[in-house]
């Protein structure tokens, strides 16, 4: 509580020297740095912590330098089952929140969560931040949580590690020990999956004791934390990825920005996707060359079995729907404006590429 109230402190006073800057640089006499402080609960390494790092870079440098943001890494300013009502309260003046960790306050954002057939990990996200800029109905869900929308990431594509066995068709997941991640887990247990409560952090034990026998996960994190060391296959299941988790700012501290200052956050964070997307598709890449160079088995699932985890995610798809009505959106009217994103931004990558391989 002290900390929240000594912040509160600041980031009053960070308003005021803003826009006393604001009014001096006006009148001819001085203009300041604006300082923005950004609170993260992820350490400072990895594909992710790359791109926040670029989008601080990005503002620093849209700017000529007037706008620096202040990364506080490790969850130093807060946790991240804290940063929704963190980031609102002013502990921070802007920062990454993470979807899964609030269903309900963050459910319109979560349709980046859903177990569509999007896989890849920069058409996910430019859909995403698309999505969020254009709403009105999202934007003003986050406003009445004094939120704003700065830009998104996303864990890539979600497919399966396994030990003692491999998963080939949706046959073989019966009666499997599975560690899961949102719908996707849900999906497996639908196949006859038993469900086991884990974290990725956890798997690799877990695997190893015989604890489960399967572990969703993200290429690059199942590198990372060596659990090719556990694994006997990997199967890339190309069906949807974990994508609601973003940066979001205090509305307040936004509101009192120069629109310049606003166009720059968002400019920058919407250059985010393209950071990251090179980033997490290399690091993907690598992963998997690593698992195989440990001796797993690479299994790409064919597209008719992967049609049966479509089909049976379908349901939760509905009840996100369901419960995005229950709040007052449109979900089936977001739900179809997302899809054609995705769309619009596969047909981009299939017929120029990727942006960072565009001459």
């Amino acid at each position: 509580m002290a900390q929240q109230q000594t912040m509160g402190l600041r980031i009053k006073r960070g308003v005021v020297a803003t826009s006393l800057a604001a009014l001096l640089a006006g009148s001819g006499v001085v203009s300041a740095q604006t300082t923005l402080i950004a609170g993260e609960a992820g350490p400072n390494r990895g594909a992710r912590a790359a791109a926040l790092q670029s989008f601080a870079d990005e503002v620093a440098e849209r700017s000529d330098g007037d706008v620096k943001i202040d990364i506080q890494w490790g969850g130093a300013l807060f946790k991240a089952g804290a940063a929704y009502q963190s980031i609102g309260n002013g502990v921070a003046d802007l920062g990454t929140i993470i979807g899964v960790y609030f269903p309900q306050e963050m459910l319109g954002y979560g349709i980046a969560d859903l177990p569509l057939e999007n896989p890849d990990a920069w058409v996910g996200m430019r859909a995403t931040d698309e999505l969020m800029r254009s709403s009105p109905s999202l934007q003003e869900n986050l406003a009445d949580s004094n939120l704003v929308y700065i830009g998104t990431f996303t864990t890539s594509a979600v497919h399966i590690g396994c030990q003692g066995t491999t998963i080939r068709s949706t046959e073989d997941i019966d009666g499997l020990k599975v560690r899961g991640v949102g719908a996707y887990g849900d999906t497996f247990k639908d196949f006859g999956a038993n469900m086991v409560s884990l974290s990725i952090y956890d798997a690799y034990q877990a695997l190893d004791s015989g604890l489960i026998d399967c572990s969703q996960g993200y290429s690059y994190a199942v590198a990372a934390l060596k659990q090719q060391e556990v694994m006997d296959s990997y199967t890339l299941l190309n069906w949807g990825q974990v994508g609601a988790l973003g940066i979001f700012m205090n509305k307040e501290i936004y509101d009192s920005l120069s629109e310049e200052v606003q166009n720059t956050l968002n400019e920058s964070g919407r250059a985010m996707a393209d950071t990251l997307g090179e980033l997490i598709t290399i690091d993907n890449d690598k992963a998997v060359k690593t698992l195989q160079d440990a001796g797993a088995e690479i299994v790409e699932l064919p597209a008719e079995e992967r049609m049966k985890l479509v089909e049976k995610g379908k349901p939760y798809i509905d009840q996100w729907v369901e419960r995005a009505d229950s709040i007052g959106f449109d979900g089936a009217a977001l739900l179809a404006q997302y899809r054609g994103l995705i769309d619009k931004y596969t047909a981009e990558r299939d017929q120029q590429g990727y942006p960072w391989n565009r001459d």
